[in-house]
């Protein structure tokens, strides 16, 4: 194979770390070369590997030799070195590339199934250097570290933040403050004045004849020279640094301007005046006194004018991307006028827009529109020449659509021109209409005038009511017209509906029936029914005294029951006596019963399963129920207990 063959075999058996490679080949290493790479020529190796022939192709191993040429030993087993790096250079049937194939392949496995375990919570997170525990479910490409950090432990340091946050705080530069001044020259400090903290090129005194490098006389003081590391809100904090008293020389300053103008204007009118009594002619007097007046209310005006500044000032806009300033905006409110969010300091009223300075609701809704200043913005879309111009976009809209050519963005003169001509026309329709019916109908409202008590509608009668609510002097009250239907009879009935009671029923008082839609029987029904009613008192008689023997019902004279006294109850309306006395432990116990009534009506859970009620309705019952009854109309009603 030759000598640089041999050579070749050598290195590569060494750097596999095979036990010996079998000498097959087909051909030998050719001997030509150029200056650039040597190629070998077109037989491969035979490797074993277990039960099989694996061929490697020589034609994909190049050795790049360089400009070296290939008597450089140096440059051959160096590039030799990187082509056996190579995929097809490493033979599988090596036993420690086997070897450690398998065990590279096994702690990888192990690898991701203790991976899988972790995220699963099966076993205990990762611990980084510092004892914290890394997080399993953070992918890898995050939680493993860069190759240049040379890592050793697992850990997050390198996704951390490295830059440290500077303490920015408002504080700025103590400007004009000294701290030090030397007795003589030092060295490195400025010729000119001999301070320490800035160069002779960046003095700021003036230049001297000889500096005080030479003199060693008058050393200035060293400045207080302060760092701040600011972060980027700091460094763009157009504010920072800015003393807040400075701002008394502005208002000085425009005040002494006010004083001055003021001083001015009175001069000049009594200038005016003093010419004025000095002028002796009467004609050219009066014709003076006017051009006077009107001199001075123009004054006037422009000391209004220069009090209302502020209305008229055009501000730029500065807090726009980029710092630039997009157009202006009109400050449109009188600085003597309460700001519109100051109206209404509830959090629920009307909605305030900042960015805009918008209120389009009513920040008092419930002030007098008389006494109210501003009624929110949406006000003047529904007043005034906004009104207008909305009635007339609504006339474009609909004239269009009927087929007439007019366009409001199109031909806007055109469009306010139509719908001039359309109001004309509509009023003299209206007109025509009005004077064709006054001519066909008359006028009776203009002719008859109404009497000013019904114009009015005042009245001096007097009504006294009681305590239940019932009109004891005075007109009563008229009552409300029902919804239903009155005095309509129906079956040959001579009396309506619900105008008989009885039992705890409602029929006709004409034929004493109950049933709704009877037909009427008259007075021969009226006496049928008492015939009916008698018959079955005698049947329910007779059946008694055949149940209970004879000598039962024989009483003694002393064991006769006394008749009940029967009362008449003050209830279904009734009117209540005059010489009526009421019991007050009764009426006390009927206003409990009263309470306890009403507050089982707001809560009936706290009625008891057995009940036994008592129907009986007694005056005191009466008494307390007017007691308690609260009146809608009543205007005390909210103050009773």
């Amino acid at each position: 194979m030759g000598l640089w063959g041999n050579k070749f075999y050598w290195f590569y058996e060494r750097k596999l770390g095979c036990d010996s490679l079998p000498q097959k080949t087909h051909g030998e290493i050719p001997t030509k070369h150029t200056h650039e790479h040597v190629e070998f020529g077109e037989g491969f190796w035979l490797i074993e590997e277990k039960n099989r022939l694996q061929p490697v192709s020589l034609h994909d191993m190049v050795i790049t030799l360089g400009k070296g040429g290939l008597g450089d030993r140096d440059y051959f087993t160096r590039n030799l070195n990187v082509c056996c790096q190579q995929r097809y250079m490493w033979p599988e049937n090596c036993n420690s590339a086997l070897s450690n194939s398998e065990s590279l392949r096994e702690d990888h496995r192990k690898q991701m199934e203790l991976e899988e375990a972790r995220k699963a919570g099966l076993a205990p997170a990762e611990v980084d250097e510092d004892g914290k525990e890394i997080n399993p479910h953070i992918p890898q490409y995050m939680s493993s570290a860069p190759w240049y950090l040379n890592a050793e432990r697992p850990s997050l340091k390198h996704q951390r933040k490295w830059k440290s946050d500077p303490n920015y705080t408002k504080s700025w530069y103590d400007r004009g403050a000294k701290i030090f001044q030397a007795d003589k020259y030092r060295k490195g400090a400025c010729e000119n004045c001999g301070a320490m903290t800035h160069t002779t090129k960046a003095c700021m005194e003036r230049p001297r004849k000889l500096g005080a490098k030479w003199t060693s006389k008058n050393i200035a003081p060293d400045e207080k020279v302060e760092t701040f590391e600011l972060d980027y809100d700091g460094k763009r904090d157009r504010w920072n640094g800015y003393d807040a008293a400075s701002y008394a020389h502005v208002i000085e300053r425009y005040e002494a301007r006010d004083d001055a103008r003021r001083k001015f204007l009175k001069d000049q009118q009594l200038k005016k005046l003093e010419e004025k009594n000095n002028n002796q002619n009467g004609e050219d007097g009066a014709s003076d006194d006017e051009d006077n007046e009107d001199d001075l209310k123009v004054d006037e005006a422009k000391v209004d004018e220069s009090k209302q500044m502020d209305f008229a000032k055009v501000e730029k806009r500065v807090r726009t991307t980029g710092g630039g300033s997009t157009g202006t905006v009109r400050n449109l409110r009188i600085r003597e006028d309460t700001a519109k969010y100051l109206l209404n300091l509830d959090v629920n009223s009307a909605h305030y827009d900042p960015k805009t300075r918008s209120m389009r609701e009513d920040p008092l809704p419930d002030m007098d529109p008389n006494e109210k200043f501003y009624a929110g913005d949406n006000q003047n879309r529904v007043s005034g020449q906004a009104l207008e111009f909305k009635q007339l976009n609504i006339h474009a809209w609909e004239a269009f659509d009927k087929g007439t050519d007019v366009h409001m963005q199109a031909a806007p003169s055109q469009a306010e021109l139509l719908y001039k001509n359309y109001k004309v026309n509509k009023e003299k329709l209206k007109y025509q209409v009005k004077e064709t019916i006054m001519e066909k109908y008359g006028n009776a409202a203009a002719e008859e005038a109404l009497p000013k008590e019904l114009l009015l509608g005042q009245s001096e009668r007097e009504v006294e009511y009681d305590r239940a609510g019932r009109v004891i002097k005075g007109q009563e009250m008229a009552l409300p017209k029902s919804k239903y239907e009155e005095d309509v009879y129906i079956n040959n009935h001579t009396s309506v509906w619900g105008s008989w009671w009885k039992d705890h029923q409602w029929g006709y008082k004409c034929c004493r029936q109950f049933i709704r839609n009877s037909y009427c029987t008259g007075s021969a029904g009226i006496e049928a029914a008492e015939a009916a009613a008698d018959l079955m008192k005698a049947n329910i008689a007779r059946k008694e005294a055949a149940e209970v023997p004879w000598s039962d019902t024989i009483y003694y004279e002393s064991e006769m029951p006394a008749p009940t006294e029967q009362k008449q109850l003050a209830t279904w309306g009734t009117d209540i006596p005059d010489d009526l006395i009421l019991d007050q432990e009764k009426l006390a116990d009927a206003l409990k019963k009263e309470d306890e009534r009403r507050r089982e009506e707001r809560d009936e859970r706290k009625r008891k399963y057995n009940v036994k009620w008592n129907d009986e309705v007694t005056a005191e019952h009466m008494e307390a129920y007017r007691m308690k009854k609260i009146h809608h109309d009543d205007p005390m009603k909210d103050f009773l207990n």
